[in-house]
């Protein structure tokens, strides 16, 4: 995607340094700091410490995670148990065990350290591209659902709420539950989205709302408890989310908050859409409440807010400095309030049935 006129992605090989580079989102939209990655160390803590967040981003990093893992490990038996820890780095995202899997698979196949560090780069890179092209394809496919709503309303501007991030950033290229909306934009479609804040760390409100105003789209940033308000007066016409896992049933895990969005959305009649390319399906599970684990984040992501104040960021204590505080970063919404998921093959409803329709083999 283009930022101030140039192309950039939210992470790439830089073949002229050799070494891994990310932008550091945790400083966004105030600072753009670019960030080297050398080690499976800076990888790991990339994505514990959300320099990088987002299921595919989080799966492309975890596979460049295994290039910079076979530079620095003199043995196969180490590699496996680097890659072992980089897996650990987050535990709701199915995306990054897959992500290091398939590289580390054809890495096992090589017999020298300099093939398995090459296979380990090129393959990490082909990953970044087959992401990219699955978020293409998820916007060309939940296109025409917006053309719809356009089209009954006569063209009058089509009002789309999501949760979170599931743009560019958090996906190599397009996004998730962006991506329809960057189509029906460049389409010409009349389209504005509310974007929630998304708290604790305001994914929202930083990133979503910077990566729309950088590409022109119209948006309001909104606190994460007024979308049912919006819902209720006739302010919505759809609701778009990402998801870091997804069952073969139809159950959703994403952001904190995102369980209420669908809550509020299924007693309004509004359409309620989640974006997700096949990696991002756990075909393992089917129960998500039972089974996604869920994570629990630093409590002081929840105590202390991060914003621009005097030419610089800073975090700020909001309650009682005594008073403890939770932070759980996922919810799980069941698949009977999802309309349906907007896939690169396609859109489905959310039950195994239909989703096996599009992915017979599960992949």
């Amino acid at each position: 995607m283009k930022v101030d006129g140039k192309n950039i992605r939210p992470i790439w090989f830089d073949t002229e340094s050799q070494v891994v580079r990310i932008i550091d989102q945790r400083l966004l939209p105030h600072e753009f700091v670019i960030t080297d990655l050398k080690t499976a160390d800076d990888a790991i803590m990339a994505i514990k410490e959300m320099y990088v967040r987002g299921a595919p981003l989080i799966g492309v990093t975890g596979a460049y995670g295994v290039y910079l893992a076979a530079l620095h490990s003199e043995t196969e038996d180490k590699l496996i148990a680097e890659c072992r820890r980089i897996k650990a780095a987050r535990p709701t995202a199915v995306n990054l065990a897959w992500g290091v899997d398939k590289v580390l698979s054809e890495v096992l196949k090589k017999e020298t350290f300099a093939e398995k560090i090459e296979t380990a780069r090129d393959r990490a890179s082909e990953i970044a591209e087959f992401e990219a092209e699955n978020c293409r394809k998820i916007g060309e496919h939940g296109l025409p659902l917006i053309q719809e709503i356009s089209r009954r309303k006569n063209g009058k501007t089509v009002n789309i709420l999501t949760h979170c991030n599931a743009g560019w950033l958090a996906c190599i290229e397009y996004g998730t539950a962006t991506a329809p909306m960057y189509a029906a934009y460049n389409k010409g479609i009349d389209i504005h989205v509310w974007v929630d804040e998304t708290r604790p760390l305001n994914q929202g409100a930083r990133l979503t709302a910077w990566e729309l105003g950088k590409h022109g789209i119209e948006h309001t940033v909104i606190t994460d408890n007024a979308g049912g308000h919006l819902m209720q007066h006739g302010m919505v016409d759809m609701v778009i989310v990402g998801t870091d896992r997804t069952t073969a049933a139809g159950d959703v895990a994403n952001k904190i908050g995102t369980y209420l969005k669908a809550l509020a959305a299924k007693d309004n009649n509004i359409p309620f859409y989640v974006a997700l390319p096949s990696t991002t399906f756990d075909w393992t599970l089917k129960d998500g409440l039972r089974d996604i684990p869920i994570e629990e984040r630093n409590p002081d992501e929840v105590r202390y807010v991060q914003g621009f104040d005097k030419g610089s960021v800073r975090n700020v204590l909001v309650p009682p400095k005594e008073s403890p505080a939770a932070n759980y970063a996922f919810d799980v919404t069941p698949a009977r309030l999802v309309t349906g998921f907007i896939t690169e093959r396609g859109v489905c409803r959310a039950n195994e049935q239909d989703i096996r329709r599009l992915f017979p083999s599960g992949s």
